[in-house]
């Protein structure tokens, strides 16, 4: 038995399909085929029912995909540990949902460049759910989300809680109003990231705590997107208050009255992951950069008098 075959029976299972675990181990699905033929042989037992072209495990197959599973993650925490040498370059993966991404990110990688110049860090945006999957399935160090996280395989590190802030145009009626209610929003279209965006979820779910559905006109990948229909007068949002900039100037943000969302962010590894010199160095800066940014934006500060953005 290989360990190579370990990954291929892992692929199989992870995809549902041959030829795209082929594709995901850069083989042949040929070879991939006769590789799991040659482990169900040495095995005595059939690792997959073959359902057309859907491929799914037998009672056999799912205990010997959980066995697999430690074996890989073992041999890849020792293969990590042996190569993690101070006299050596570190690489880490760091994944981060893209309301923190373009804004803290920055930062922390200038931090790490000038206290740890032989630290490697590859960085991966995307949302919060395939971030929680990559750091399950060993793809990502760590990963940068928002909460809650309930994955039990997932160690979680509270990093911070900020303010969701309403923002609409300078002229919008609201950018006047002394006190925002959320009742206020009932009529009001929102311009809202899509629907894989936890912080989609987190203003859907605080509207219908006012007991109202947010209108939602339109959908956009970017928060910058975001703030530019916004600007245009084509509807609100709620956005986190890192994501707010001195570059905002047809913008205005508001705090709503009442008890205001907020949001959690984390940081989220492997429990049984071997967390290298390079991840901890990783956390130090970002721990430290997100003091500095606090000291020089203080997010306990009241917001947005009618006028001001």
């Amino acid at each position: 038995m290989e360990l190579q075959q370990l990954r291929y029976a892992l692929a199989v299972a992870e995809t549902g399909n041959f030829t795209r675990a082929a594709e995901k181990a850069f083989i042949s699905q040929p070879s991939l085929s006769q590789q799991i033929l040659n482990l169900e042989a040495e095995l005595g037992h059939k690792l997959f029912h073959r359902l057309g072209r859907k491929a799914v495990p037998t009672e056999a197959g799912i205990a010997f995909l959980e066995k697999a599973r430690k074996i890989v993650l073992d041999v890849e925490n020792v293969t990590q540990q042996l190569r993690d040498s101070p006299t050596l370059g570190r690489k880490i993966v760091v994944g981060a949902i893209p309301t923190v991404a373009p804004y803290l990110l920055p930062l922390v990688l200038k931090r790490c460049q000038t206290e740890f110049p032989n630290l490697l860090v590859h960085i991966r945006e995307d949302f919060r759910v395939p971030l929680c999957k990559a750091v399950m399935d060993g793809e990502l160090d760590l990963a940068i989300v928002s909460m809650p996280v309930k994955e039990a395989q997932l160690d979680v590190e509270p990093w911070f809680t900020e303010p969701l802030l309403l923002v609409v145009a300078r002229e919008h009626p609201l950018a006047k109003k002394s006190d925002i209610q959320p009742t206020d929003l009932v009529e009001e279209t929102f311009v809202l990231l899509g629907d894989s965006s936890s912080l989609t979820s987190q203003i859907q779910r605080f509207c219908g705590e006012h007991n109202f559905t947010p209108k939602i006109g339109y959908r956009c990948s970017q928060i910058k997107t975001v703030k530019e229909l916004v600007d245009l007068g084509l509807g609100i949002s709620i956005l986190p208050q890192v994501a707010r900039s001195v570059e905002d100037r047809g913008l205005s943000y508001r705090r709503l009255s009442g008890r205001p969302p907020v949001r959690e962010i984390g940081i989220v590894r492997h429990l049984q992951r071997y967390q290298s010199k390079g991840a901890e160095a990783f956390l130090a800066v970002m721990r430290e950069s997100l003091q500095s940014y606090r000291t020089a934006t203080p997010w306990s500060q009241a917001e947005g008098e009618p006028g001001q953005s």
